[in-house]
Parts: C-alpha cells; sequence; structure tokens
C-alpha cells in the first residue's frame, strides 16, 4: 500500500517547529521537578515487559505530536496489511510474516505448514535430548541462522539442557571453527546446517569442513550426525543430510529464530519452552496489533528512535542489558535494526532527506561502565541508552544482584541528573592533582546531565518474556522504518561485497589483478603466498 512519507506530511513540520521552539532546550531535571506524575504517565506496561519512558527528552506534546506523525504516515493500516500478508517486502515481492511463526495452531497465516514443519522440528529436538549418545551441538550458519540462536541460549541456560554443550561457527574464518572441532569427539556430535538456500557461502564452506573433519575422524553416519534447517532439500541430500526441516521466503533472515532456524534453542530448551518462547512473541504480537498508539511499547519505542534521529541529530544508541545472559542482544540488534533500517533510498527509490537507522552497540552491564561509559557521560555526542534489567536473578547470589540493580539504576540517574561545576568544587576530590587549581579540577569532574535513557524491566528472563522482548525490538524497527518510508526486510547492503568476492577468490590463487583498481591490485600482490608458512 502506499502511504505518504514522514517528511512530506504536516505533522513533520509540526514536530519541526515544536523542536524548534520547546524540544531543543528539554530539560529532564526540570520536567521531573514540574510533574510529580511524570514516571507514571511514561511508564507502559506490554505483555512481559514494563517500560520507563520518563527520562526521555519529550513531554505530553511532543507525544501527541509523534502520534499524529504516526497516523498521518498510515501506520495503524500498514502494520495490519504486513501481519495479513500483503507484500510488504516490496522490492523482492514477499509478504512479511515472521509473525506467523508464533501463532497458535489455526490463528495464523499458514498455519498448518507452520504448525507442520514445528511439530517434526520440535519432536527431533526431544529425541536428541533423549540420546544420551550426543553430547555437543555445533551450529553452523551466519547472520540471522546464527546471531538468534547464539543469543537466545545464553539467555535461557537456566532452562537448558545440561547434558548438552552447544557451540556456534560463523566466520568463514579457519580461526572460528578450529577451535571447536579440536575440543569435540566425532561419534558425540551433532552438526546442525541452517543455510535457507543451502547455498550460503561461509555456511558452506564451513559445513564442508566440518564433514571433511567428521570423516577424518573415522565417522561414517553422515545423516545421523548432521542435519540442516532449509528448503534445499535436494542439495542438502546430496551434501549427505537426511534430515531437514524448511521454512519460508516470507520469513527474512533476520527474523528467522522462530522457524526451523530455531533448532538449535529447541534442542536446548525442549519443546515446551520453545513454545514459550513463541508464545510470548505473540503476546508482543497482540500488544502491537492492538493496544490503542498510546500506551503501544513498540509504536512508543519507534516513535522515539525518529524524534532522536530525525530532530535532535542523534546518530547512535547504547543498548546496555543488565544480565549476563543478554551478552549477546546488542549484537543481535545491531543486525536487526541496521540490516532493516539502513537505507538510503525510499520505497519509491527516491533517495532520502534524513537520517535512518542510527548505530546501535552496546554491552552487558557492568562492563561497559568500566569501557565506554565515560563517553556517555562526559563525551560531546549525546546518545540515548537503553538500560534492560531482570527483577529476579536465575541464582541465589542477592548480594550480586543488588548490586547490579544499584548499577543499572544510578547509571540512568547520572545520565539524566548531571553534576555542575559548583557541585564538584564543593566535593572533596578522590584524588587531587597538583598541577590543576580547584576549580580547573572541578570543570574535568563536571557531568552535562540532560541524556535520555529508556529502562526496560523484565520480572525474570524465562522463554516467554524473552520471546516478548524480541518481538518488541522487531515492532519497534518496523514502526521507524515504515514512517521513513523505506522497505525494513530487504538487504541489497549485503549482496554487493558477496558478488566481488565471489570474483576475487580465484583471483587470490592466480594472482590475476587485471581490470582491478589500484588498492585492491596492490592489496593482493601484497598477499602473494598467503597460503604458505611464514
Amino acid at each position: 500500500m502506499t502511504a505518504p512519507r514522514c517528511d512530506r506530511t504536516p505533522a513533520w513540520q509540526a514536530l519541526r517547529a515544536h523542536y524548534e521552539a520547546q524540544g531543543r532546550a528539554f530539560d529532564l531535571r526540570q520536567a521531573f521537578a514540574t510533574d510529580r506524575g511524570r514516571f507514571q504517565a511514561l511508564g507502559v506496561e506490554a505483555p512481559e515487559v514494563f517500560a520507563d519512558l520518563s527520562k526521555n527528552l519529550v513531554d505530553a506534546n511532543t507525544l501527541q505530536l509523534l502520534l499524529a506523525l504516526a497516523r498521518a504516515c498510515d501506520l495503524e493500516a500498514r502494520r495490519d496489511a504486513m501481519l495479513a500478508g500483503a507484500p510488504t517486502n516490496t522490492t523482492e515481492g514477499r509478504a512479511v510474516l515472521h509473525t506467523a511463526l508464533r501463532a497458535p495452531r489455526g490463528q495464523g497465516p499458514h498455519s498448518d505448514e507452520v504448525h507442520g514443519v514445528l511439530d517434526a522440528m520440535l519432536a527431533y529436538a526431544e529425541r536428541i535430548r533423549a540420546d544420551g549418545r550426543i553430547r555437543h551441538v555445533v551450529n553452523i550458519g551466519i547472520g540471522g541462522s546464527d546471531l538468534g540462536p547464539q543469543m537466545v541460549l545464553p539467555a535461557l541456560d537456566e532452562f537448558a539442557h545440561r547434558g548438552l554443550s552447544f557451540h556456534f561457527v560463523s566466520n568463514v574464518d579457519g580461526h572460528d571453527i578450529t577451535p571447536v572441532l579440536r575440543g569435540l569427539k566425532h561419534e558425540e556430535t551433532l552438526f546442525i546446517v541452517a543455510s535457507k538456500t543451502f547455498t550460503t557461502q561461509e555456511t558452506m564452506a564451513n559445513a564442508h569442513a566440518a564433514r571433511d573433519w567428521f570423516l577424518a575422524q573415522g565417522g561414517t553416519d553422515t545423516a545421523r550426525h548432521f542435519a540442516a534447517s532449509t528448503t534445499n532439500v535436494e542439495a542438502a541430500a546430496a551434501f549427505g543430510i537426511t534430515t531437514t526441516f524448511g521454512f519460508w521466503d516470507w520469513v527474512g533472515g533476520r527474523y528467522s529464530l522462530w522457524s526451523a532456524i530455531g533448532l538449535p534453542i529447541a534442542i536446548a530448551i525442549g519443546a515446551d519452552n520453545f513454545r514459550a518462547l513463541l508464545a510470548g512473541a505473540h503476546a508482543m504480537d497482540r500488544h502491537f496489533a492492538s493496544a490503542p498508539l498510546e500506551r503501544n511499547l513498540p509504536v512508543l519505542l519507534g516513535l522515539l528512535d525518529v524524534w532522536y534521529r530525525n530532530f535532535h541529530g542523534f546518530t547512535s544508541r547504547s543498548v546496555a542489558p543488565y544480565h549476563q545472559g543478554l551478552k549477546r542482544l546488542p549484537a543481535y540488534l545491531q543486525q536487526l535494526e541496521m540490516e532493516s533500517n539502513g537505507k538510503c533510498v525510499d520505497l519509491n527509490g527516491e533517495p532520502l532527506p534524513f537520517g535512518t537507522s542510527p548505530v546501535v552497540w552496546g554491552e552487558p552491564g557492568t562492563n561497559g561502565q568500566h569501557a565506554y561509559f565515560q563517553m556517555l557521560h562526559q563525551g560531546t555526542d549525546v546518545i540515548p541508552v537503553e538500560f534492560i534489567a531482570v527483577k529476579c536473578p536465575a541464582h541465589g547470589l542477592h548480594d550480586l544482584h543488588a548490586k547490579l540493580l544499584a548499577n543499572c539504576l544510578a547509571q540512568s540517574q547520572a545520565l539524566m541528573l548531571g553534576k555542575t561545576t559548583a557541585q564538584a568544587a564543593a566535593e572533596k576530590a578522590p584524588t587531587a592533582s597538583k598541577t590543576l587549581a580547584p576549580e580547573t579540577l572541578a570543570r574535568h569532574r563536571t557531568f552535562p546531565g540532560n541524556r535520555p535513557s529508556t529502562t526496560l524491566l523484565l520480572d525474570r528472563l524465562t522463554p516467554a518474556s524473552l520471546g516478548a522482548l524480541i518481538a518488541l525490538y522487531e515492532h519497534r524497527v518496523y514502526t521507524s522504518g515504515a514512517l521513513w518510508g523505506i522497505n525494513s526486510f530487504d538487504q541489497w547492503g549485503v549482496e554487493l561485497g558477496k558478488a566481488l568476492a565471489g570474483d576475487l577468490l580465484p583471483r587470490l590463487a592466480s594472482g590475476d589483478t587485471r581490470g582491478l583498481d589500484g588498492s585492491t591490485a596492490g592489496l593482493m600482490a601484497r598477499l602473494e603466498g598467503w597460503h604458505r608458512p611464514a
């Protein structure tokens, strides 16, 4: 369907005027001082997730103008069309139906197909869990075929099978697979090759290396020790794999952990917990589909992204999960957001005159505090931060968890409050400088404050709450992409480098540099003899 692009609506112009008049100078400290109910007004309940939006640079007027922009861009109608199976991915002529993968039986599009594959995959996962001979599972994939399962498994470690170890190989660099294989016994290992087409260059290179290792170790039953998540059954069979689970072209790679790509997740946490993961995501789908925009958490987060990117000019966002199990979430979100919304033309192919995806990055707290938080607090760029906290831990070390939560709350508080030069001067410095005057030292210890953050709070990290959290991010990315008028579901930017690599690969062996640019030819000459030991 066609819909107005955000910058071509009167609502955009109204937001611009509001930003110039009030938004640019908005002060969080003053907002809290004058509005006792700010936290209650800007706290949003969604399935399994509570969001505190009160430390963002918005007031009621800002939110109303952002919601008007969403309606001017027909967000609700576009959302409904996507969920109904319209060809939302216009450049590839495909529907976008990852939500169908977690719909209950009989309720979503393609339900019979989806649940047929799901039932077969979960039955196989249960057989592997009960097979005492398999002790190691190696997932070979890249992109969405790697990042999703690799992110979910540590997050749900509390629910994982204790007799199985899981390994992930994605990089075509042999330094990735070599140390994995070094610690395995072939008779105890199951390899899962995750590639929709069974042609992904990096995945197939690693799959062949794994099979070569398996055979060299004396393995004979390839069919028992290899399975595949793929639609190319013929190619898998030619490889020696007879156990395959397929998925569909309306499932994008970065949205695929709910599909057969989730096989290692299912083996790790079991069928019931995998269904709970799907159920949590489905609950967030229903929230996105039916909650009023004013209380629709994915929509509100997506609108904040537009507000910060296009009006305040913030170019990045840091994600700081205060739970070690979510250590791979920032990497997962990098692909989800930057591959989806890192676009420079709209749906009609017209160049965009405004910024789209921010840079998404981060580390778990408290590690990040000792790495990059210095820049967040005192750097020249303002970087919105997303804190994720879990109320109840899966361990009994309550003193450690209290320290973790205190740090999470303190960091968002410090970003907002800051510290004036006068406050710094009134405090006794931890160390006294022998070369700087006290007033100069105080300026070094000044924090500007008024730096925005969002806190997402889960009661526990469970399959259901993790499913809801991931789906929340998916729909948030769609919201901002819809307003920007871009296709959030293709990734042509990934393809050019792949094509050029295919041309350069034989040249590395032959040394042929004809027709290449000077830099590439010069680098290839420097790489001559790469296959010989130094």
